[in-house]
């Protein structure tokens, strides 16, 4: 007999003769959802082939107030009278193409490429063909400046933009091409860190206006005027580097000088990289080294890079780029990812990675 539903969701004759055939228990049946309930989020779920992964930290989606939509056709940022694709590609020259993604087809035989180009990914036909998480400095400050100049300008795309409070933004599902890292857009997911960038020198570069060093020792970061409150969603917001003094270092046989990034990121990137590692199997946690295991600073060789599996810079993958700059600190990252995926997320957290997901509906 099923107890009592006042109150309760209704139950549908489906719904009794799956209790009846012993495949639904009496509270399952129970706890069947009413047609039109809202689902809710918790707020720090990624999006995979339409499925959902806690992280562990805010993540803001695209389809979320206050998020950065890189599907959409129109300028994000300009007049909305002139945000049409057809006023955008007549103002814009570097926009060639409505769409600022694409299809993954690296990896995937003519059956499986038919499959997904209409948008049919499953979970497991996207974990055999991912296998790099690529780094980036957005070089713009801001997420909010970051995307405009991805979206907006340069035709260009990112799966995630991390701001400077640690706010993770994600822009498109996993399943999707993004425009970043050139050879290796079809086998990554790429990230774009708030952060002004690396430069020759302090005094030749915009560092001195983002940075401000206070008589304790101490360095705040200072968002230029032209950039009002910057997007940032934690308000007020008072930034400092994870450490206080810039960085010099090599990269690509260049000498460069940086801020860190801040504490709030690196608590982010951590727990987005152990979850990125633990849903996409091919990802390894950890980033190309020298034979003494030093972080390589420079270009990898074509067949090295075709071989590698985990996280990657930018430099890695392109000789004439530089991010995430000699501040970023490799092993803080790995290290404390590899201690999330060795000790285990929270219990909801790995049953989700583990496949009791919610499908997007």
């Amino acid at each position: 007999m099923i107890p009592s539903l006042r109150s309760r969701a209704p139950i549908t004759r489906h719904l009794l003769c799956a209790f009846a055939a012993g495949s639904l228990s009496v509270t399952e049946v129970l706890a069947a959802p009413k047609p039109g309930s809202p689902e809710s989020r918790s707020g720090d779920e990624i999006v995979a082939a339409g499925r959902f992964f806690h992280t562990g930290t805010p993540v803001v989606l695209w389809m979320d107030p206050g998020g950065y939509d890189a599907y959409r056709v129109e300028r994000r940022f300009s007049d909305i009278e002139k945000s049409t694709w057809d006023a955008s590609k007549a103002e814009v020259k570097d926009l060639s193409s409505p769409n600022r993604f694409g299809l993954r087809r690296a990896g995937l035989s003519a059956e499986e490429l038919e499959k997904v180009r209409g948008g049919g990914w499953d979970l497991p036909t996207l974990q055999k063909v991912v296998d790099q998480f690529v780094i980036h400095y957005d070089a713009c400050g801001t997420s909010r400046q970051c995307f405009k100049v991805l979206h907006d300008v340069r035709d260009l795309s990112v799966h995630f933009l991390l701001d400077l409070d640690g706010t993770i933004y994600q822009t498109l599902d996993l399943k999707e091409r993004a425009w970043h890292a050139t050879i290796s857009n079809s086998r990554s997911i790429g990230i774009e860190i708030a952060n002004i960038g690396a430069y020759g020198s302090v005094d030749k570069s915009p560092l001195a206006e983002w940075y401000a060093q206070s008589t304790n020792g101490s360095t705040r970061i200072t968002l230029p005027g032209r950039v009002g409150g910057g997007g940032i969603r934690t308000q007020p917001f008072n930034g400092q580097p994870a450490r206080p003094m810039p960085i010099a270092g090599k990269i690509q046989r260049r000498d460069f000088v940086q801020y860190d990034f801040t504490p709030e990121q690196y608590h982010a990137l951590v727990r987005l990289t152990a979850t990125l590692c633990k849903v996409f199997p091919l990802i390894t946690c950890d980033y190309p080294k020298d034979e003494s295991g030093q972080p390589i600073w420079e270009k990898l060789p074509d067949e090295r890079l075709s071989q590698f599996h985990g996280l990657l810079g930018h430099w890695h993958i392109q000789a004439e780029k530089f991010d995430p700059g000699p501040a970023f600190q490799w092993d803080r990252v790995v290290t404390q990812a590899r201690r999330l995926l060795n000790d285990g997320f929270s219990e909801m957290a790995d049953q989700v990675s583990l496949g009791h997901m919610r499908s997007r509906q």
